[in-house]
């Protein structure tokens, strides 16, 4: 499944030769990642070329003429679905060639120098710790450091992520997106354009069924329990009053282990809840708020009376999605770092025995699409172990016997082509589309 790199701006600058390059500025689940000039890009690839050989997508060519604004234009969508496309194969993620490359462009473009540095990583109860890392670190390897300090086994790693989250004064917060691996998470707070933001440790599974391959370790436990207490004073989780008695007295009791058991039994346990956003759903306009996990979609809809109605999306149900950027960008005078997060996550759905679309306006689309994809990858995880001769490879990368299946399920690569209402501001500036396909 595709990472959500999207290159929505590139500007031209004057070289010390007199000429002129592009500088690309990539962004990341709606972040800027990095900027890079296609030359830089165009090494990188050769370097990936002799490692993956021709499975590798193609690459834009050269050049050798002066570039028209649609050439640049279309160099920079090509450049896009390279990156969104070369990262769809696991293998590629996780090669020292492809992790190097983004993590020297992510220290360079914020001129932040590879050295020693403390970085506090902050637990659902509110306290954090502070490990020593490299500023160059990846995310992958800080969760390393991470586990190690709290004792929690090596295997179970994969079950928890990195997040950057998002504090407000009274004290709520908001889950940003999550940490990809090769993200160096000491940069991305440094060149975060969103404020009071922390990382987090959070777990990172849609299934709650999934608790049961963490209750032999006690670290494990822990965090789950933490999480778990957690959403239930943001009132994420829906405990039924005498839920939530049963839940009081084992949490004095600190019976984690039955705490968590019963949890199991509670509404939307397990579940990630966005922010309060907009849908189109029944009647354009309406209010929402979106909780989802096991392979649903949960929708509390409050409509233009104030009514509210609670919808569930099912992901059996759902054929496809994609992420669309419908805003535009701030700062025009200087970096052009700074982009209007107006998003939108629409998916086509099968109701009445019919498709249709639904759209959701929020900030966290890309935390949205994530979800979904998880939820997914941990769907055909399941009917791996079923079915262990159908090979399939989870989370990321499709093969034909995956594909297999896949089509008894549902289809991901039919996507409605949306043009994104972008200003242009400047001649040597290009701007694009912000979508995601074939997820």
């Amino acid at each position: 499944m595709k990472t959500h790199f999207c290159i929505p701006v590139s500007q031209q600058l004057p070289d010390a030769l007199g000429g002129r390059y592009v500088l690309y500025s990539v962004y990341l689940d709606g972040l800027l990642f990095c900027r890079v000039r296609y030359s830089q890009l165009h090494r990188w690839n050769e370097q990936l070329r002799r490692v993956f050989g021709n499975c590798l997508p193609p690459f834009p060519p050269k050049y050798y003429l002066a570039m028209t604004a649609s050439m640049a234009d279309k160099r920079r969508d090509q450049l896009e679905r390279y990156l969104q496309n070369v990262t769809a194969d696991p293998n590629v993620l996780r090669s020292d060639v492809f992790i190097e490359f983004l993590k020297l462009a992510q220290l360079n473009t914020f001129n932040i120098t590879a050295e020693k540095a403390f970085l506090d990583i902050f637990l659902p109860n509110g306290r954090s710790i502070n490990v020593e890392i490299l500023t160059s670190a990846t995310a992958e390897r800080v969760l390393e450091v991470v586990s190690y300090k709290l004792r929690l086994s090596r295997e179970l790693l994969g079950y928890f992520s990195l997040f950057l989250i998002q504090f407000y004064k009274e004290g709520s917060f908001s889950v940003v997106k999550k940490l990809a691996d090769f993200e160096l998470p000491y940069v991305r707070l440094r060149s975060s354009e969103v404020e009071n933001c922390k990382v987090g440790l959070r777990k990172w599974y849609m299934d709650p069924a999934l608790d049961s391959m963490l209750m032999d370790c006690r670290a494990a436990v822990e965090l789950l329990y933490m999480q778990a207490v957690q959403d239930i004073d943001k009132k994420w989780i829906k405990p039924t009053q005498a839920q939530r008695q049963e839940l009081e007295t084992l949490q004095k009791e600190n019976n984690q282990t039955k705490f968590l058991q019963l949890c199991q039994e509670v509404q939307r346990y397990g579940y990630v809840q966005l922010d309060p956003c907009c849908c189109d759903y029944p009647e354009p306009g309406c209010g929402a708020v979106l909780s989802i996990g096991n392979d649903e979609i949960n929708c509390c809809i409050t409509l233009p009376d104030n009514q509210t109605q609670d919808v569930t999306f099912q992901m059996s149900r759902v054929k496809c999605w994609q992420v669309t950027f419908l805003g535009t960008l701030l700062d025009m005078d200087g970096p052009q770092r700074t982009l209007n997060q107006n998003l939108e996550l629409r998916f086509q759905y099968s109701k009445d025995s019919c498709w249709q679309w639904f759209v959701i306006y929020t900030k966290q689309a890309f935390l949205l699409s994530s979800c979904l994809k998880k939820m997914i990858s941990e769907k055909m995880a399941k009917l791996a172990a079923e079915s262990p001769e159908m090979q399939i490879e989870v989370p990321e990368k499709s093969k034909s016997k995956k594909d297999h299946v896949r089509q008894s399920q549902k289809e991901y690569s039919s996507f409605l082509s949306r043009k994104s209402k972008i200003k242009r501001a400047e001649g040597d500036c290009v701007f694009g589309t912000i979508k995601e396909e074939d997820l």
